[in-house]
């Protein structure tokens, strides 16, 4: 039996500017996975960190080789891409993965393995009183909402990465070489047999939160463009029914004309209707460069990111990308 065949649990941890935090996600994730009675590693991603947890994962790895693995990316690359780079360097049957931040309580790990060990592939989450501020629950259920009228993808709480995946699913993953994709998502069309279960919710331990509320619409409008062409569906029926009211309006307007005589009355009128069209097809085309950005970027071929050091058990070695 080979060492990935060994290792039963991996945990993957994207880190990104997180020294306040991690002392209290070490203290608290060992003592949970030495207690679980499988073998185990955590893969600790660090993508592109500028304060001191690059250090800190090395001190860490230092501390417990044998059940550690660090990545250290050689630049931001974002969460979904630092999770691949942990993916590829891990050896379990069963992945998780858990942000640094402490917000889903690594003693709910059982909870999820409890789950794959009754036969699922893929198991979700779903966070029980969430702890965030209002406005990222409101933005939260209103993509949860958009993502599920577009896409055949049913993910009660999407914006939760703690989830697990047999390893199967995350192969799949890796073999679909997308250079933009929602992980979740993409697991959930693989899946054959998924599951959601509740776990609790805490206030970020330490630090800020890494999403703005840019980066939410950006992720969500990636999430709508990778698994679905409803958009430009919807974009053309909407544009098809404009041009019947258009015809329909611009014939009346030559009757009017034949009947009545020249009107300068409703001009205004005239204006506000065209701002509205012009409207609509400004939002047409930026839906449409959506489409054709994700083309542009996928044909290039960038690596999606670049390690720079590989700790792990046994060796220390460095490498120069990673597509």
């Amino acid at each position: 039996m080979n060492a990935k065949q060994a290792t039963e649990v991996s945990v993957i941890i994207p880190v990104y500017n997180e020294q306040a935090v991690l002392p209290m996600l070490f203290e608290r994730i060992y003592p949970v996975l030495d207690a679980i009675g499988r073998s185990y590693e955590i893969v600790l991603v660090d993508d592109g960190s500028r304060d001191r947890s690059p250090g800190m994962l090395r001190k860490q790895y230092q501390a417990r080789p044998d059940v550690t693995r660090v990545v250290l990316l050689r630049a931001n690359a974002g969460q979904h891409a630092a999770l691949t780079a942990g993916f590829e360097h891990s050896r379990g049957r069963i992945m998780i993965t858990l942000d640094a931040d402490l917000q889903n309580p690594p003693e709910e790990i059982p909870k999820l393995l409890a789950e794959i060990d009754k036969g699922h592939d893929y198991v979700g989450s779903i966070r029980n009183m969430r702890r965030d501020s209002r406005w990222r629950h409101w933005a939260s259920r209103a993509m949860n909402w958009l993502r599920e009228k577009i896409t055949s993808i049913q993910m009660t709480d999407q914006g939760c990465m703690f989830r697990a995946y047999d390893r199967e699913i995350i192969q799949a993953i890796l073999d679909s070489r997308e250079s933009q994709t929602f992980i979740p998502a993409l697991a959930y069309t693989f899946a054959g047999n998924p599951t959601e279960v509740v776990v609790e919710h805490e206030e970020r331990a330490a630090g800020e939160s890494k999403y703005s509320l840019f980066k939410l619409i950006h992720l969500n409008f990636d999430l709508m463009t990778s698994f679905s062409i409803v958009p430009l569906q919807i974009f053309s029926l909407v544009g098809m029914g404009i041009a019947v009211i258009s015809v329909v309006f611009v014939v009346y307007l030559a009757i009017r004309r034949l009947t009545l005589g020249p009107e300068s009355e409703g001009l205004f009128t005239l204006f506000a209707i065209a701002f509205f069209l012009i409207g609509i097809l400004l939002f047409g085309i930026g839906m449409l460069g959506e489409y054709v950005g994700r083309i542009y970027v996928q044909v290039r071929q960038r690596p999606r990111f670049l390690i720079g050091t590989v700790l792990e058990p046994g060796e220390q070695r460095q490498e120069n990308s990673d597509a």
